[in-house]
């Protein structure tokens, strides 16, 4: 498998360009743009991308209604 297939994205995310990639490898979470592949990556513990998927799925992240 290529480095590059390691990477993936949303499913919801189409063909569009405009996407966050994210990658596990070594007990990590990496995250980049995927419209700057060569940029600066996001690193994560297993623990912190798992608190971020909790408070995903809580909507902790959810727009507030004004």
């Amino acid at each position: 498998m290529s480095a590059q297939r390691d990477w993936f994205k949303s499913s919801f995310s189409g063909g569009s360009s405009n996407c966050v990639q994210v990658r596990f490898v070594a007990g990590e979470a990496r995250v980049r743009d995927s419209k700057d592949q060569g940029g600066p990556v996001l690193v994560f513990t297993r623990a912190e991308w798992e608190a971020f998927e909790l408070a995903v799925f809580h909507g902790e992240f959810s727009f507030p209604v004004e």
